[in-house]
């Protein structure tokens, strides 16, 4: 196997945030390639390559980890005093972050800390619409969960369609609605529905 068809297998920190937020329109993102560029993904690259050009003090830098089976580009890694810590950048309308936001922090402290092999315990969360970072202390859950995380996503097929998100709300703006079609399954199938956040939504 050669080196790049290894990297394909890896799985990048922002499927991990994906996933989290919900599984099955990771599902269809992976698969069936019918998710288009959010306008949140598109701001945020366009603050992250304006961030990138101020001073020279952004680094935008990819790591990969064939044991953890990851990779990902973190983006901003501040060294203070040699302690190396890294920072994801947010946009972040609600003024607010999202436990998958903790995923993928999480995911990148333990990128660093495989490749500089030196415990990374905090990774901080900037937030564009507040102007604020937030420390995020890494804990043995959160290692838990994103080794949890990358083995889920790995052993997904295109022949099992994740169940439906157990938060109906999150359905409202996604761009996956029209392939997912989560009402429309509770009302024609409302088997499919069982045990999610649809049932009893229709």
């Amino acid at each position: 196997m050669t080196r790049a068809s290894f990297r394909d297998e890896l799985v990048h920190v922002s499927a991990l945030q994906e996933y989290v937020y919900c599984p099955r329109r990771y599902y269809y993102q992976r698969y069936h390639d019918q998710i288009g560029t959010p306008y949140e993904l598109a701001d945020g690259r366009s603050k992250h390559a304006a961030q990138a050009q101020r001073g020279g003090w952004t680094t935008e830098q990819y790591f990969r980890s064939d044991e953890l089976g990851l990779h990902g580009k973190i983006d901003l890694i501040e060294s203070d005093r040699g302690t190396l810590t890294p920072i994801e950048r947010k946009r972040a309308e609600s003024g607010d972050y999202y436990p998958s936001d903790e995923v993928q922090i999480a995911a990148y402290c333990l990128l660093l800390e495989d490749a500089i092999d030196e415990s990374v315990n905090v990774g901080y969360i900037y937030l564009y619409s507040t102007d604020e970072r937030h420390a995020i202390h890494i804990t043995d859950e959160h290692r838990r969960t994103v080794t949890e995380i990358i083995s889920r996503i790995q052993s997904m097929t295109v022949d099992t369609i994740p169940s439906f998100t157990d938060n109906p709300s999150k359905c409202e703006a996604c761009s996956a609605r029209s392939y997912c079609m989560p009402e429309e399954t509770a009302i024609l199938e409302p088997e499919k529905a069982r045990g999610t956040g649809w049932e009893g939504e229709v």
